[in-house]
């Protein structure tokens, strides 16, 4: 597998992806939000597939629904989490439709280096500022 491949899986990451996130220069807390954009951007492509639909046209509820049966999740046994965590799966949809915007493509053409490579050049401009 690539580091740019999002195959689904039982894991919340592959090693390969939290590999990469670890690589980047960025804090602990801009890493946890590309860990979780890498995994919302697996996933609404998984979600849009299954309803035969693109990223964008996905509704919040459709995300939710998907996000309590994820797999990967099940294990936690909070559904408190559960419901906490769709919301941090739908909030990701802002910052990928950034960086799409951004590239010029469609968020399912999104592959993680860019994911990344945007959180980096996002963190960089923090850094400019201050």
């Amino acid at each position: 597998m690539t580091k740019d491949s999002m195959q689904p899986g039982s894991d919340f990451l592959t090693a390969e992806e939290c590999a990469e996130v670890d690589k980047a220069l960025l804090t602990s807390h801009d890493k946890f939000t590309a860990r979780v954009t890498i995994y919302a951007l697996r996933s609404l492509k998984q979600i849009a597939e299954q309803a035969n639909t693109s990223i964008a046209a996905l509704e919040s509820t459709q995300i939710e629904e998907w996000v309590y049966q994820d797999a990967s999740l099940q294990k936690t046994g909070d559904s408190e989490f559960r419901r906490f965590f769709s919301q941090l799966v739908i909030s990701s949809l802002k910052p990928l439709r950034r960086i799409a915007r951004e590239s010029g493509i469609e968020i399912e053409s999104l592959a993680i280096a860019q994911v990344i490579t945007w959180f980096e050049k996002e963190a960089k401009k923090k850094l400019e500022k201050n």
